[in-house]
């Protein structure tokens, strides 16, 4: 038997499971809407147990207890659990930035994105987040909308079908990168309403590796006086790892290096240039950095998404003089990117976004990375703590990614989500509360 499909998980409290729990059924999309799938459904993504527990974002991180293994996985939820969907809606969901927050490639003053939620005819509710970033995510708030209503009104009038098949229809009805991020969203929603049908947390659902992971948190591209601000708070709220936003400017980025290292001279660094140097600019930026003293753990996407042989340059230069790994971010779009990305030995790692693949697709890389060796980074979009939430609970229950990303919550004015994880500094605990434990007042969306 495949290892991966005998991974079982054992839980300390009863699992009760829901109406809707029934022997597995032949897809009934088509019964009351034909819509052909362009693709066959996929069988093959099972349960996804990392043998490394770290959540931490330093390289060799302390490895946390296992939590206590459950009896019910995602892969065996989606074979049994039939799905009967109530109810599904997109709603726009703004919140404004606590500041500005720009990148090499774009400047954004408040999140423009669209919550969803789901509710299944037993009277559970899934949520889930679509972001909204037109120069990664391809789509705008209003075409984002529109293809959640479409996909939306689909979920309302198919007939039950198990929770795998209705994945698998939402992939065809969204598919590719260009409605990655949508299809992220309802993903998201779904797989919460069906965690809340049989009362577990997604954590657990996900292999219950660990309860809490451990963030990052990004510093924009912002002049050194900024950047040294925005560190000396970060410093006092316990952040050992410092994410920086490069690429606009090489001279510039290394005085804002160089003033950040001055009020946190502990801290470790990722920088993330956004696809925002040349090879030869990115080597430079090791150069000087290593001048300085200064060894970050982590270069992410240093040169242009399909600047293949750059990537390869960077990648080479920074492990074999540094011993610094270069991470695919932009570049991974796709199974097709991770395998190339594999067998070209293009980089270290591979950062896996639930907004640019989907929570199916990303999980697909997931599984590819690992067979591989590569090591593994989580981050997302500018996103809520819905969002978050949901790939926090992922990281956490998998627990085999060695750089986390999840920050975007801690840089927004407001938080719209009620309950959810708790955040005490860079930590974030998932409690037992069912799926994700967040949720939104839907009147106020």
């Amino acid at each position: 038997m495949d290892p991966l499909r005998s991974a079982a998980l054992r839980s300390s409290a009863p699992i009760s499971l829901s109406c809707d729990l029934l022997p597995p059924t032949r897809p009934l999309w088509r019964s009351r809407r034909s819509l052909p799938c362009r693709h066959p459904a996929r069988r093959d993504l099972l349960f996804f147990c990392c043998a490394d527990t770290s959540t931490s974002t330093r390289p060799s991180p302390t490895k946390q207890q296992p939590a206590a293994p459950m009896s019910f996985g995602f892969d065996s939820l989606k074979e049994t659990l039939t799905v009967n969907v109530a109810s599904a809606e997109g709603r726009a969901l703004d919140v404004p930035l606590a500041r500005p927050f720009t990148i090499a490639s774009y400047r954004l003053e408040r999140v423009t994105n669209v919550a969803v939620r789901v509710e299944l005819r037993n009277g559970s509710v899934g949520w889930g987040e679509i972001p909204v970033l037109p120069s990664v995510t391809s789509k705008d708030q209003s075409d984002a909308l529109a293809a959640a209503a479409t996909t939306c009104s689909a979920l309302v009038h198919s007939l039950p079908m198990t929770l795998g098949d209705v994945l698998s229809e939402v992939g065809c009805l969204l598919p590719g990168h260009d409605f990655a991020s949508v299809r992220a969203g309802v993903e998201m929603a779904l797989i919460d309403a069906a965690a809340n049908s049989i009362r577990i947390p997604l954590w657990r659902l996900f292999g219950g590796a660990s309860n809490s992971i451990t963030t990052d948190i990004t510093i924009p591209i912002v002049s050194p006086s900024e950047a040294a601000e925005l560190a000396a708070k970060y410093c006092r709220q316990g952040f050992s790892t410092l994410k920086l936003k490069v690429g606009k400017d090489l001279n510039s980025d290394i005085e804002v290096l160089t003033a950040i290292r001055s009020v946190h001279p502990e801290c470790s660094f990722i920088l993330d240039a956004n696809e925002g140097y040349k090879a030869p600019q990115a080597i430079e930026v090791l150069d000087k950095l290593h001048a300085m003293g200064v060894i970050p753990i982590l270069f992410e996407q240093p040169v242009h998404r399909d600047d293949w042989e750059g990537l390869r340059l960077v990648s080479h230069v920074a492990k074999d003089k540094y011993g610094v790994s270069v991470a695919a971010d932009e570049s991974c779009r796709s199974v097709n990117d991770a395998n190339k990305i594999i067998q070209g030995n293009l980089a270290h790692v591979i950062n896996v976004k639930l907004a640019k693949l989907g929570v199916i697709g990303a999980l697909e890389i997931i599984n590819i990375a690992r067979e591989a060796g590569i090591a593994l980074m989580i981050g997302g979009m500018v996103e809520t703590r819905l969002a978050m939430g949901f790939a926090g609970h992922l990281a956490a229950g998998l627990g085999c990614f060695s750089f986390i990303d999840l920050d975007t919550p801690l840089l927004l004015a407001e938080d719209p989500v009620i309950q959810g994880y708790e955040a005490s500094g860079s930590v974030y605990k998932f409690n037992n509360s069912i799926g994700q434990g967040g949720f939104l007042h839907w009147d106020n969306v």
